[in-house]
């Protein structure tokens, strides 16, 4: 592997511009195509294999005209003082509702006063808007016109809010949060390498390798039914990969030209060392989110394999564009400064060892105690894992909106009028077997459901054109994200006294979200089971060790564990939850913990990859253990640091939404790679590699016949290309600098 990409690396310095321009085409080339592509069809929200979807799946065959899956909205209104009902306040709301009946792809709206959706006390009321689209199709002309309306009908005495599917307004600035995490990078990058050219590298490279996969996604949207949103994941993730990956690539190859290589010479070695951790880390992240149609669903499947291609498309730019670029910079590059050196008697300056850095501080402390780090720093993860035990898994709707928002004052009003179950009612639908009685049935459904506890109301079944199949609405007594609805839903599931040839399916949102929830909770372990086990195999390959992907493996499960603990806590428990704009705790998003595991997986995996590998490449050169932890840690950390830092500070800029799904989101994310990054890779992997010392790199000989040399840390490149020039570094001889690894190894003292 390090040959093959020493001799890509070559290619790609010398035909620099060839390849530069192939790239620069390939983008407009895919720019064109999706300029001319057509429409992304709506997201397939579809669950297969659940309650809920075969009871829509129903609906939308025997009621068409229900449209189950059309765009809605519901419009309350409320009298200050006195009763709806008073002419004034019903002359408005008459007007409200003809306006909203004329307003564009509304194709139903219910006029409260005759279908009596009058609160008990005639201080309430609301009128159900029906689509005759999806809510993907919804067009922002019927969004805003909705929230015009709304407005116009405010006046002094009357109340008027909304909420429901059509009023989830499109984030304003949709890319601010990419900004903030551009311009974080940028300023890591620029304090990094010193330089504004070797910093805005990365930033290019990243941003083209985005816009790339965007356009290819965009063109391949219509042909192969994408959604809208598969290129959310692909975005963030791509921007995420891109930097890191050509990070790496030129802080090596600055590295080299420090040690006196030639700039092609250097450029080589960059991309066949660092490059080849690079097509490694980026396989594990590829394995992580390829794994995600395991799930079930439709949509992670769609975005975790475009994420998957983009995440591929960084790596091949890594290493082609990056040494490229490279080439044509040239001298305005420039190499790695040497660290200082530690000061003489009477202010004269020692040649025998450069002042070690932080990196090297922090290292050494912790081999001088490596079991005593171990065991603080595990049992500080394993406490903020603990609330992860209470995890409640959830989809959050209005109730989690700020109380700013319409949609949220819309469900107050309601829950406070109508009962708290009434934001979340339910859908039963009866369906009689062959030759059987459709009516009796759905009697009998409505009777058990309304002497069941929990239930407040059910309406009289409604049928179909063929009278085999009857719809009823049950409103549950309790809020739609409490565990007593859940409960509920599973009681009215139960078989009844229907009759063996009546079938009852549980629909709505509220029984969607359960049954999302179960099936996530059921695909989370079979996912981390396929994830690890084939990053654990791979990585075998890598570092040719078994303890050493042990450790890492065990070392990602401490961090996934103490980041769901963290955001059960604060989003689930309320912990500090002013702190972080937590308005209403509730249950975790149910997507949460797979997109976790899948997001933080590869980028744990990448830390991993870039920190040890350079540990394994000092340990061949010299096989001293403790020195190979000290030198590889001590030439990586300053990188690595870097990385995680614009990580997690892209992802912590999502905590700025006042969505409190993209902000718990954001908050998962970013702590879990900073619990990952600072906690176990920088400071638990290499006390438990000095602690195991020469057994981490133990492979059995059997294992060793049969595992394929990749060569990751560059061996056989050694002796290869222009010898460095420069002077021999501190703690060796002349002659040892031609053979020794591809960095200077402080000697220990």
């Amino acid at each position: 592997m390090a040959a093959f990409l020493f001799k890509t690396g070559t290619f790609s310095f010398r035909w620099r511009w060839l390849v530069t321009v192939l790239w620069a085409g390939l983008l407009v080339g895919a720019g064109v195509f999706a300029s001319r592509a057509g429409a992304a069809p709506p997201n397939d929200f579809s669950i297969p294999g659940t309650e809920a979807q075969q009871a829509y799946d129903l609906l939308e065959e025997r009621f068409p005209e229900i449209k189950a899956d059309g765009a809605t909205a519901r419009v309350v209104f409320k009298a200050d003082d006195g009763k709806v009902t008073a002419p004034d306040q019903k002359r408005a709301v008459d007007d409200a509702v003809r306006a909203l009946g004329g307003a564009p792809q509304v194709e139903r709206v219910t006029n409260p006063f005759e279908t009596g959706s009058v609160s008990k006390d005639g201080t309430t009321a609301y009128a159900q808007v029906s689509y005759g689209v999806a809510v993907n199709e919804l067009t922002d002309t019927s969004r805003e016109s909705l929230m015009d309306i709304v407005e116009e009908a405010r006046a002094p005495g009357l109340t008027v809010e909304t909420g429901g599917n059509a009023v989830s307004e499109k984030a304003a600035g949709g890319h601010s949060s990419e900004a903030v995490g551009l311009a974080v990078a940028a300023v890591v990058l620029v304090v990094t390498f010193g330089a504004l050219i070797a910093a805005g590298l990365p930033l290019l490279t990243a941003l083209l390798g985005v816009g790339v996969a965007t356009c290819v996604i965009k063109v391949l949207s219509e042909p192969l039914d994408l959604g809208g949103t598969t290129s959310v994941l692909a975005s963030m993730l791509g921007l995420a990969v891109g930097i890191d990956y050509a990070l790496f690539v030129v802080s090596r190859y600055r590295d080299e030209l420090a040690r006196g290589r030639s700039r092609e010479d250097a450029a080589a070695h960059a991309v066949g060392t660092a490059g080849s951790a690079v097509v490694f880390a980026g396989l594990t992240v590829v394995i992580a989110l390829a794994a995600l149609p395991v799930v079930g669903i439709p949509v992670l499947s769609q975005m975790g394999l475009a994420a998957a291609g983009t995440v591929a498309l960084a790596v091949l730019i890594a290493v082609t564009l990056i040494p490229a670029l490279l080439g044509i910079a040239g001298g305005r590059i420039k190499p790695a400064r040497p660290r200082r050196r530690k000061g003489g008697r009477n202010g004269a300056v020692s040649e025998t060892a450069p002042r070690p850095g932080p990196g090297a501080r922090w290292v050494r402390f912790i081999t001088r105690r490596p079991l005593a780090v171990l065991l603080l720093g595990a049992t500080a993860l394993i406490t903020v894992a603990i609330p992860a035990a209470s995890l409640e898994l959830g989809l959050p709707g209005d109730e989690s909106k700020p109380t700013s928002t319409t949609q949220r004052r819309a469900y107050d009003l309601l829950a406070d009028s109508f009962g708290p179950g009434f934001n979340g009612p339910l859908t039963a639908v009866v369906r009689a077997g062959g030759g059987g009685d459709a009516q009796a049935a759905a009697r009998d459904t409505a009777v058990r459901m309304r002497n069941t506890d929990g239930v407040a109301t059910v309406t009289p079944p409604r049928f179909n054109e063929n009278q085999d199949t009857a719809v009823l609405t049950v409103v549950p007594a309790t809020a739609p994200g409490s565990e007593e609805t859940t409960d509920l839903v599973h009681t009215l599931r139960a078989p009844g006294a229907e009759g063996d040839d009546a079938e009852v399916l549980i629909a709505g949102t509220t029984a969607m979200n359960i049954d999302v929830s179960q099936k996530l909770a059921e695909a989370l372990l079979p996912y981390i089971a396929l994830v690890v086990g084939l990053a654990f195999l791979l990585l075998i390959a890598v570092f040719r060790s078994i303890l050493v992907p042990l450790k890492a493996a065990l070392g990602f499960l401490l961090s996934v564990a103490a980041g769901l603990g963290a955001v059960v806590a604060v989003f689930q428990w309320g912990w500090l939850s002013a702190l972080f704009g937590v308005s209403v705790p509730g249950p975790v998003m149910s997507i949460m913990p797979i997109f976790m595991v899948g997001v933080v997986f590869g980028l744990a995996m990448d830390y991993e990859v870039f920190l040890v590998s350079r540990m394994r490449e000092a340990y061949v050169a010299d096989p001293r253990p403790v020195r190979a932890v000290v030198s590889g840690f001590d030439h990586s950390a300053r990188v690595v640091t870097a990385a995680a830092v614009i990580m997690v500070s892209v992802f912590a800029g999502f905590m700025g939404s006042s969505e409190q799904m993209v902000k718990t989101i954001g908050f998962g994310l970013a702590i879990a790679v900073l619990f990952d990054a600072f906690v176990v890779r920088m400071t638990l992997v290499p006390a438990v590699l000095a602690l195991l010392g020469h057994r981490a790199w133990w492979l059995p000989r059997w294992l060793d016949r049969w595992v394929p040399h990749v060569d990751v840390e560059g061996e056989g490149l050694r002796g290869g290309g222009t010898a460095p020039t420069g002077p021999a570094p501190a703690g060796l001889s002349p002659s040892d600098t031609i053979t020794a690894p591809a960095e200077p190894y402080e000697v220990l003292r």
